[in-house]
């Protein structure tokens, strides 16, 4: 018994099916010889990571929001994975349109060749030699598109095995270029993650400061009463940025060029910097995307060179309005320099993180930690080059999106117990949370159920107003669904508003609120 037959194609025509498998696999060849490549040129060579980094740059502000809200880091996988969808899509296209000749696919390969190419070239952590793998891409999947596709019309014109190409041929051919692809794209994953930070990063040794920050005082949370810890472990710290692939450089080769407006430019490398001295800080940092009670908030223990004393060595001449820094994977940032130049607020060069070296995720071997200032205008991970500008000479990835050139942290509170929904026992019911005024400190907290009166809230001792203060508050509530909000005030007396705006494009507003069942 058989089963049924496949559909019959004209004898100079391929059938769907095998012309599609055709421009898939000339489409593969090419990715995985362009990733192949870029692993053996490094950076963001490979054509497909920059296509992709491209596709990132150039989304609309708004779909870039609602996948950071919507996907978290995950944003970056379902990025990558719509690329390849794209891609596998072309190659069926360029596979159809060739069911009688191969020009019609091969000049689509040579368009998508060209866009590798254009893509890889506005890398900016690419060198002259990054060309060659989008090139390599582009010789390969027009070679194997044009291999195959001879192979299945050949074997298509001739109906005998004898005369023409067998099925048989055709497929140990696709078999084998799948197979070499694969292999090809493992290769050069290989060799893009053979750097090996966490041996650099152990070979760092034990980060010893020589201005410590003080113990953590009892009280300096109310973790059993649902809150955070005040210290987040690096494992939890939440990470937001751009990188579709992690950059990896050792301590060894990072290097720190500064330039611009300076009166003595300079390359520092690693081994330079750990002769400043090192300063240890807990700090709290924050996203500006955090929704009004939303989760991209931390504190850590930083431990880093005061970035002042650097700008000491090489001289910000007058004038001078900002430091536009940028990340080895191209992110950049831009920093007032007033702000950098403020010994009180110590802004770090950070080198260690919660007693350890950095984590790679959390930019290893040195990142930036401003107090008081959102991640997007201070917070460069992988830092490798400072230039000295004004604002209208250059701007930086998110300000050319339309956020503020100013990025300065509001004062905000978060209920983290109960949670939104959640049920609870009637009769007294803990409301706590956290609240933060970076460079100014929390004066108080008011909570207040079902829009009762406020009600002050006990705070937790505090260790540093760059830093989130705890708050905690029982209420007496009866059976029935509830709703609690919180509200702070600054040591200014300023007290947060009540008006809800989006993140965008300065940090968002708002009491934060939430409703729960007592039962």
């Amino acid at each position: 018994m058989t089963g049924p037959a496949e559909p019959i194609a004209p004898a100079d025509r391929l059938p769907a099916r095998i012309a599609a498998l055709v421009g898939v696999l000339g489409v593969f060849a090419a990715v995985a010889a362009g990733h192949l490549v870029g692993g053996l040129v490094g950076g963001d060579a490979s054509p497909f990571r920059a296509v992709a980094n491209q596709v990132r740059d150039r989304s609309p502000d708004a779909v870039v929001e609602w996948a950071k809200q919507t996907l978290g880091t995950s944003d970056k996988f379902v990025a990558q994975l719509g690329v390849a969808v794209v891609l596998v899509l072309l190659g069926v296209l360029a596979g159809l349109l060739s069911r009688k000749v191969a020009w019609p696919g091969l000049t689509l390969a040579v368009v998508l060749g060209i866009t590798g190419i254009v893509a890889v070239l506005q890398q900016r952590d690419v060198g002259q030699l990054g060309v060659l793998a989008p090139v390599a891409g582009l010789v390969a999947g027009a070679s194997v598109f044009g291999w195959l596709h001879r192979l299945a019309l050949a074997r298509v014109e001739n109906d005998t095995p004898a005369a023409g190409v067998s099925r048989r041929t055709f497929l140990k051919a696709s078999g084998g270029t799948a197979a070499g692809a694969g292999i090809a794209v493992a290769a050069g994953q290989w060799l893009a993650d053979s750097v090996d930070v966490e041996g650099s990063r152990a070979s760092v040794g034990k980060l010893v400061a020589q201005v410590k920050a003080p113990p953590l005082p009892a009280g300096a949370d109310f973790a059993a009463d649902g809150t955070p810890t005040f210290l987040t472990a690096n494992a939890d710290f939440y990470r937001i940025d751009t990188a579709f692939v992690l950059p990896r450089i050792t301590a060894q080769d990072w290097k720190l060029r500064i330039h611009g407006m300076v009166d003595k430019e300079l390359t520092l490398s690693y081994a330079d910097l750990r002769r400043f001295r090192l300063v240890e800080r807990d700090v709290t940092l924050t996203c500006v995307s955090n929704e009004v009670g939303g989760d991209l908030i931390s504190t850590a223990r930083f431990v880093g060179v005061p970035i002042h004393e650097v700008l000491d060595l090489v001289g910000v001449r007058q004038g001078a309005q900002q430091l536009l820094s940028t990340s080895k994977d191209g992110w950049t940032c831009s920093t007032p320099v007033d702000v950098l130049q403020d010994p009180e607020r110590m802004a770090l060069l950070a080198i260690g993180m919660n007693g350890e070296p950095l984590p790679l995720e959390h930019g290893f071997p040195v990142r930036q930690v401003v107090p008081g200032l959102y991640g997007y205008v201070s917070a460069t991970k992988w830092v490798v080059d400072w230039e000295f500008t004004t604002f209208s000479g250059h701007s930086a990835y998110w300000t050319d999106r339309g956020w503020s050139e100013q990025g300065p942290i509001k004062t905000e509170s978060r209920i983290d117990t109960p949670k939104d929904g959640a049920s609870v026992g009637a009769g007294k019911v803990t409301v706590a949370g956290i609240a933060w005024a970076q460079n100014t400190g929390i004066d108080k907290v008011e909570v207040r159920v079902d829009k009762g009166p406020w009600q002050q809230a006990e705070l937790s001792t505090e260790v540093t107003d760059q830093a989130w203060r705890m708050w905690r508050v029982k209420f007496d509530v009866p059976p029935g669904t509830h709703t609690a909000a919180v509200r702070a005030t600054d040591r200014d007396g300023y007290t947060q508003t009540e008006h809800h705006a989006d993140p965008v494009p300065d940090g968002a507003t708002g009491w934060h609120s939430v409703e729960f069942d007592a039962k």
